[in-house]
């Protein structure tokens, strides 16, 4: 049973930090799964707009700013991840209130820097 990792903000610019972050994720074995604002395709990782139900999600990564974020809060809370992760300029504390209430861990840190240190897991 693969855990997956939700990327959320998903973009094709390879210049972005949610690309950089799939493509991180993959070359380090993880699953990944992507919503973005638009279609799109990344190393493989379909993704669009729409709120899949995805299954075994244990990692949420966000790559949108607090403002866009109140769209996702109830999505993410129905897929029930172990934890998300608020990457540099995505920190919410009303959305870390609200995931603290449900017990999901919230991360303030970058994806990338967690793998590249081995602190992902």
């Amino acid at each position: 049973l693969e855990v997956k990792t939700l990327v959320i903000g998903a973009n094709e610019n390879p210049d972005r930090y949610s690309n950089k972050a799939i493509r991180a994720l993959l070359a380090h074995n993880h699953e990944v799964v992507a919503i973005g604002l638009r279609n799109g395709v990344v190393e493989g990782v379909t993704f669009d707009a729409v709120k899949k139900n995805f299954e075994n999600v244990d990692t949420v990564t966000l790559y949108v700013g607090p403002q866009n974020q109140p769209v996702y809060y109830d999505y993410i809370l129905k897929l029930n991840p172990r934890r998300v992760i608020f990457n540099p300029g995505t920190e919410n504390p009303e959305f870390i209130q609200k995931l603290e209430s449900a017990g999901i861990v919230s991360e303030i840190a970058c994806t990338l820097v967690l793998l590249a240190t081995g602190q992902f897991e």
